[in-house]
């Protein structure tokens, strides 16, 4: 059996980093499954380069969310990442499925980006505050990614803000 909270936070501590650390992993994951909705669906001008770039983008995600799952098992916890805690838990509506341009494409996943960026920043503060810096230091390494790719999807929307 894993012995529970071995990270040397105290347990109180360790527990909520680990339910803040599930909380990111669900919004990440269904992110990436955004991801793929839309690469699979895209339609119109400029579509190979944004159907090749969402392949970088859902690779980066992956590796993301394995750190934030590795992060929990570390403090001892489960990473729960399956479909139904994905689907409970997420931040994130349901990706639209009557949408098939580019331009619609990349307004929608850019704004489900910079919604999960939004909930990382507020992650990194809640576990400064809690004093682990090690999972604010995670959280900051993730909202990195996600801004930077957030930012490659917009970009490929000259209308996009």
């Amino acid at each position: 059996m894993r012995e529970r909270y071995a990270s040397g936070l105290d347990d109180k501590t360790a527990k909520a980093m680990i339910e803040l650390l599930n909380a990111n992993l669900a919004n990440l994951i269904d992110l990436t499954l955004d991801g793929k909705q839309c690469h699979w669906n895209l339609q119109g001008t400029g579509f190979i380069g944004v159907h090749q770039l969402l392949d970088d983008t859902t690779e980066r995600l992956r590796e993301a969310s394995d750190a934030v799952a590795e992060r929990i098992v570390i403090l001892g916890g489960s990473p729960n990442g399956l479909a139904t805690r994905v689907a409970k838990d997420s931040i994130l509506k349901d990706y639209p499925t009557d949408i098939t341009e580019v331009d619609e494409h990349v307004r929608e996943l850019t704004s489900r980006y910079k919604t999960v960026a939004e909930t990382l920043r507020e992650a990194i503060e809640k576990a400064g505050d809690a004093g682990d810096e090690d999972t604010a230091d995670l959280f900051t390494e993730v909202s990195r990614v996600v801004d930077k790719d957030a930012w490659f999807i917009g970009a490929n929307n000259p209308k996009q803000k």
